[in-house]
């Protein structure tokens, strides 16, 4: 009768107490009708699969979803996405709806430093490093190698500094991994296209620091005919998106969750989780496949 009285609308009025909008009107219903509404309703399909998909949350708990189901299909569970969604939330298990907010607003950008994205792995890596802080008081820098396509992750390079020197060992790394991938096949050669004998370098995408900038890198590259080096614009580090959401998903999925104490808990729990990124963990831009990776990795150009 106070909100008649005072001809106020109902958002308004609810806004003003405090009420939920929902909360309200629910409460008018049974008002009106003198007994409980209706509901819940039935959700069979999400009572089936309950029990199944809180395991996989309670197993990747730092994972949405999205992810949960993409886990959930690879295993052969027949579950849409918003079941399991609607699932995971009757058991208070999904994530803050702002969480890695920033993630995303990354990924909307990195398409900008290309304007023909590329079609299939080693055609474009990302370079970066990224800073972590073990609990005794080291600070280490992780210099890592990812493919743009793929979401290959090619290795670590891990030490105190961020050099010309410790750019080189991470370049180093990864092209020993996709010679590896590729059955020791060189790289150069896994990049030959029969169609003109030549070879199809492939982008190495760094940002503008120094390490990047400097001699002995430069001299580097200039012995590999395979890369092609390119320097994202300064202050623009979403066009080196894939390799920052990389980055954030090692630290917030696995690392942080962790007490590393020393450089050598630190190196085996980023092989552990380079080992999770690539053979479990589900990767939307892929279709959210994950397990064993189907996506073809060591070469874009095969011998035929």
């Amino acid at each position: 009768m106070i909100r008649q009285d005072a001809a106020m609308p109902t958002t308004r009025f609810c806004a003003l107490l405090g009420i939920p909008r929902r909360a309200y009107t629910r409460w008018q219903t049974q008002a009106r009708t003198s007994g409980r509404v209706k509901g819940p309703w039935p959700a069979p399909v999400v009572d089936a699969i309950e029990p199944i998909a809180a395991k996989y949350a309670a197993d990747w708990p730092t994972w949405g979803h999205r992810k949960i189901y993409g886990l959930m299909r690879a295993d052969g569970h027949t579950a849409s996405c918003s079941s399991v969604e609607r699932t995971l939330r009757r058991r208070d298990l999904l994530q803050p709806v702002d969480y890695q907010r920033e993630r995303r607003q990354l990924a909307k950008a990195r398409r900008a430093a290309f304007a023909d994205p590329p079609t299939g792995p080693n055609q474009v890596w990302q370079l970066d490093f990224s800073e972590y802080e073990t609990t005794t008081g080291g600070t280490w820098r992780l210099a890592g190698v990812c493919d743009y396509y793929s979401k290959y992750e090619y290795g670590w390079h891990i030490g105190p500094s961020c050099t010309g020197a410790d750019v080189i060992a991470a370049v180093q790394i990864a092209i020993a991994e996709a010679e590896r991938l590729a059955g020791g096949r060189p790289l150069a050669d896994q990049l030959v296209d029969p169609a003109t004998d030549e070879i199809t370098r492939i982008k190495l995408v760094t940002d503008n620091g120094a390490a990047f900038k400097g001699a002995a890198f430069a001299r580097f590259l200039g012995s590999r005919p395979e890369l092609l080096h390119i320097r994202t614009r300064r202050k623009s580090p979403g066009q080196n998106g894939v390799r920052e959401r990389a980055f954030g998903s090692l630290k917030y999925e696995h690392l942080y969750r962790h007490e590393i104490e020393t450089l050598n808990d630190l190196v085996r729990e980023a092989e552990a989780y380079r080992q999770i990124f690539k053979h479990v963990r589900p990767h939307e831009a892929l279709g959210l496949h994950g397990r064993s990776m189907s996506i073809p990795i060591p070469s874009s150009n095969p011998q035929p």
